[in-house]
């Protein structure tokens, strides 16, 4: 199969706009779960209004969140695709520009010294984009993430001590949503990264508070932590948009990798309530968009 940059740039185009359109139906569904088991009034009272938020934007056809953060993109590619990676990265950055243009959207990318804003969502080195391969043939999987600043902000790395254990994972990811408080927008996906070196770690961090709801990590000694984690959250009462209540986290998510013997990096990334992703799959037989 050829990928050809035409296809590309308009996936790019239209996964920007899907994703800060359209809330993943996980999100949708975790909201509703978390409104119906809050105890506390006041917080039932601010997951209606999110969950307002949501019909408005998508009866309107407005954006979710005014935030149009910084564009990522995750590119998965099969065996048997013919592609020149040159052509790819530029057809993607063309459509995150044209998204930028002909929606329009607000750009939110600036230059990180001057500050400026050439209102095309783009700049040096962005949009950020991952390629990874895999052994499905015939098949490109594109997934966009827009960052804004209550997601992005949440996030923290530390390099632990190999000596310091499992307990010092759990006392790092909590105390950090401890820190973060309302201001990453609870109820959250919380992202943890554990392993590999620090910037596989923390990204690592961003694909755990990016998977769906529902999932849990494929490394087994990940997922009870995830289990251990996601009570711990949630007994902090941090609550909706940090006003108090249980529902402080959708789930903690967790992703593992490899790392030396005298590092224990542990990455954390916080995503906020307007858990935003879509994705679009090209074969043969065509484009399929998704989340």
């Amino acid at each position: 199969m050829n990928l050809y940059p035409a296809a590309v740039e308009e996936m790019a185009r239209a996964l920007y706009i899907r994703a800060l359109k359209q809330l993943p139906d996980d999100v949708k569904q975790g909201i509703e779960r978390l409104r119906a088991e809050e105890g506390h009034a006041g917080a039932r009272r601010v997951l209606d209004t999110m969950i307002h938020n949501i019909e408005v934007a998508e009866d309107t056809r407005n954006l979710l969140c005014q935030d149009t953060g910084l564009p990522i993109y995750n590119v998965l590619i099969g065996r048997d695709v013919v592609f020149d990676g040159v052509d790819i990265k530029d057809a993607i950055t063309t459509g995150c520009r044209r998204a930028t243009h002909e929606h329009p959207l607000r750009s939110s990318v600036v230059h990180p010294l001057t500050r400026l804003n050439d209102h095309t969502s783009t700049g040096r080195r962005v949009p950020v984009i991952h390629f990874d391969f895999d052994d499905a043939p015939e098949r490109v999987r594109i997934e966009m993430i827009p960052k804004g600043s209550g997601s992005e902000n949440g996030s923290w790395l530390r390099m632990c001590l190999p000596a310091e254990g499992v307990d010092a994972i759990k006392t790092f990811v909590i105390d950090r949503v401890l820190e973060a408080g309302g201001k990453v927008c609870p109820p959250t996906i919380v992202g943890v990264g554990i392993g590999g070196t620090s910037d596989l770690c923390m990204h690592l961090a961003k694909v755990a508070a990016t998977r769906p709801l529902g999932s849990t990590c494929a490394d087994e000694e990940g997922a009870r932590l995830e289990q251990a984690l996601g009570a711990a959250v949630n007994a902090l009462g941090i609550g909706p948009q940090g006003l108090g209540g249980d529902a402080t986290a959708f789930a903690v998510h967790v992703e593992t990798a490899a790392t030396h013997i005298t590092l224990n990096p542990v990455a954390v990334n916080i995503q906020c309530h307007s858990a935003r992703r879509a994705s679009a799959t090209l074969t043969p037989d065509g484009i399929a968009f998704g989340f």
